[in-house]
Parts: C-alpha cells; sequence; structure tokens
C-alpha cells in the first residue's frame, strides 16, 4: 500500500534511561537523536506527512523538574534545526494548547513556522501540550462560537476546526515501548488508520526499525467500510 503520513508515538525514554542507570533527562537525550534519523528516513522515502506526539497535556502532571529539563530540550532542538530543516523543504507545524507553552519555545514555534511555510517537502508536525479529546471539544465549542447551524455540521465540517485542519489523516501509526494504546492522540484522525505496536523503547527505534514497519504496513490490505486499498 502507499504510504503518505506517518504518526508516532515516542515512549520509553525513561525506562531506557532506567535500564542504563541513567537520569531521565539522558533518555529525552537519546530520543531527540531518533527523531532526527526518522525525520530523514521520511524525506528519503518521500512521505507527505510526519507527525510525532511530543508532549502530551497529561505530561505536564509530570514532576516539574522534568518539564522544565524537556522544554530546555525542545528549545534547543528547535534552535539548532530549524534551519537545517527549513533547508531540506521541510514544512513545520505544531499542534496543541501551545500558548502553555514556555514563552520562548512558542516563539520558536512561530519562527519554525514562518520560515518553512511556503516549502513544498515533508510536512513534519509536533503535537505538544495536545490532547485529541481537548482537540475535538475545541472544535465543537469554536463551531458553536461561529454560529453554525446544527444542520451544516458534517465530518468536513468538524475536521476544519480540527488543529489537523489541511493535514491528511495518518495512514500508519507506529507505538514504541510495548503500549497499545492512543494515550489521547488523533482520536478523531486515527478513525482508519493502521497500527504498529512493537516492543522497542524509543531511543532503540532507529532507521532500519523505521523501515521495517513502513515495510510490513506495505504488506497490509487496507480496508474502508470492505473496501480494500489498492497498493
Amino acid at each position: 500500500m502507499k504510504i503518505k503520513h506517518v504518526a508516532i508515538i515516542m515512549d520509553g525514554n525513561g525506562r531506557w534511561a532506567r535500564q542504563k542507570g541513567l537520569p531521565r533527562i539522558q533518555g529525552h537525550r537519546e530520543g531527540v537523536k531518533r527523531v532526527n534519523e526518522i525525520v530523514e528516513v521520511s524525506i528519503e522515502k518521500k512521505l507527505k506527512a510526519l507527525t510525532f506526539y511530543t508532549f502530551s497535556m497529561e505530561n505536564w502532571q509530570r514532576p516539574k523538574a522534568e518539564v522544565n529539563a524537556l522544554m530546555r530540550l525542545l528549545s534547543v532542538y528547535l534552535k539548532s534545526e530549524m534551519k537545517r530543516l527549513v533547508d531540506k523543504n521541510v514544512v513545520f507545524r505544531a499542534i496543541g494548547d501551545i500558548k502553555k507553552l514556555p514563552d520562548g519555545v512558542q516563539k520558536l514555534i512561530m519562527d519554525f513556522e514562518t520560515l518553512s511555510k511556503n516549502n513544498t517537502g515533508l510536512l513534519l508536525t509536533s503535537a505538544l501540550s495536545y490532547s485529541g479529546r481537548e482537540e475535538i471539544v475545541n472544535a465543537v465549542k469554536n463551531m458553536l462560537s461561529n454560529d453554525v447551524r446544527p444542520e451544516k455540521v458534517d465530518e468536513k465540517m468538524l475536521e476544519s476546526y480540527l488543529y489537523t485542519a489541511g493535514i491528511p489523516d495518518p495512514d500508519l501509526i507506529i507505538r514504541t515501548s510495548g503500549e497499545m494504546r492512543l494515550s489521547n492522540f488523533l482520536l478523531w484522525q486515527s478513525a482508519y488508520a493502521e497500527f504498529y505496536f512493537t516492543n522497542t523503547l524509543w531511543p532503540d527505534f532507529g532507521r532500519e526499525k523505521f523501515i521495517s514497519a513502513i515495510k510490513e504496513y506495505q504488506g497490509r490490505e487496507r480496508r474502508f467500510g470492505g473496501l480494500t486499498e489498492k497498493s
């Protein structure tokens, strides 16, 4: 099957660090290296879109020191990779309750989105301070505030109010570390997605494992209510 959009739930950074007797933040740092690796493969494979579940709304409940360290790591990543990815024709987009993020991170996100908006290559989306349920609730609230009449509401209308408006639904959702759930990620958009679960912890999920996941997907028959997608 053709594949256009892969979404990834990056899980297992903390466990990876614990298994090696390292601080949790070291697991997150190693995880960032895998992000770069997967982005490069996605560009090579000419994917249209790649989405990372970077920081969930629930992640705000983690210890303050860890949250602060994650925000610093995110800031460093955006500063260091922005120009390189823009030069590679990547389009960057962040989805979620971005206003909850530190001001400096918000500024970097805005800069990245602005610099890359005219690019035409891989659409790289980072779900930050993100909740799938909240996304749907906010879409409904915004429709109500715009006086959308009930008879006008359909799937296409609701999708236009989601954070992901204009982004194709994921064909494949990958989750690492052995967990087998969505954890509030792209609840609406995943209705017909294929899933790939692996026991591999995210810092160990590199190029070859990503390519293997794509190949497995391409060997499946994707059905939409009985219709089979042709490769």
